[in-house]
């Protein structure tokens, strides 16, 4: 990994072509539910945004705990990247448009327009990364809590 202080391009170096994201939330009763989520790049300030239908367990849960984890792998280039965040539920329109691509069409027939589309944003508090060669997980350094 090129060296950088930027901690988001750092995580983005790692999850960089990496199209699936496991998104863990924890529901109500305390349990977790895991769901494969379109990986996007974390944005300029340490957000990582993914689409969701309203009406589904994860949005259940999110609403009853922020609390959640990303999961990355690669096998063959061993990375593997754990994001732990709180998320939060957003509908917003032209974040929409911006993130919006057209293979999203098969899960939101209705497009941006689909009245069940909201957005999940995961604002990050700790990453941590693989490291092959140390043989353990490595915390990325320069994330900052949020309140």
């Amino acid at each position: 990994m090129a060296q950088t202080n930027d901690p988001v391009a750092q995580l983005n170096q790692l999850i960089g072509g990496i199209e699936v994201a496991m998104l863990t939330t924890i529901r109500a009763d305390g349990t977790l539910h895991s769901c494969p989520m379109a990986a996007q790049p974390a944005d300029a300030s340490g957000a990582i945004w993914f689409f969701s239908g309203n009406h589904t367990e994860k949005v259940d849960a999110i609403k009853a705990d922020q609390h959640v984890n990303l999961a990355y792998a690669d096998p063959p280039s061993q990375r593997y990247v754990s994001v732990t965040g709180n998320c939060e539920l957003v509908r917003d329109h032209n974040r929409a448009k911006e993130l919006w691509d057209p293979s999203y069409k098969a899960w939101y027939p209705k497009g941006l327009d689909d009245p069940n589309l909201i957005l999940l944003r995961v604002l990050i508090l700790e990453a941590e990364y693989w490291d092959a060669s140390q043989g353990r997980m490595l915390r990325l350094t320069g994330f900052v809590p949020q309140p």
